[in-house]
């Protein structure tokens, strides 16, 4: 794989990290009820959407190619939108 390429997956990885950080931010209400049918129906499809679209958009940047660091970056990108949210949060409370 071309250096570009791996520059393209990894940034790509990073920003999907923080959308789906984002993205649990919003399904929170779902995926923290209190029915546990309806709480594992959820989940399931939440995980299974998102992993499907990392997939594919990463099919069209590298042919889908899965290395360790580009699933590094997709936890340090959820990292980071996490601790961005959180600082905001403090922000907005003073």
């Amino acid at each position: 794989m071309s250096l570009k390429l791996q520059i393209y997956s990894l940034l790509f990885s990073f920003l999907y990290g923080m959308f789906f950080g984002y993205m649990v931010l919003i399904n929170y209400k779902f995926l923290y009820s209190t029915k546990k049918l309806f709480k594992i129906i959820v989940t399931f499809l939440f995980v299974i959407t998102n992993v499907f679209l990392y997939f594919i958009i990463l099919r069209y940047i590298n042919y889908g190619v899965i290395h360790i660091y580009l699933l590094l970056m997709l936890i340090f990108g959820y990292i980071v939108e996490n601790y961005v949210y959180s600082y905001i949060e403090r922000k907005r409370k003073k």
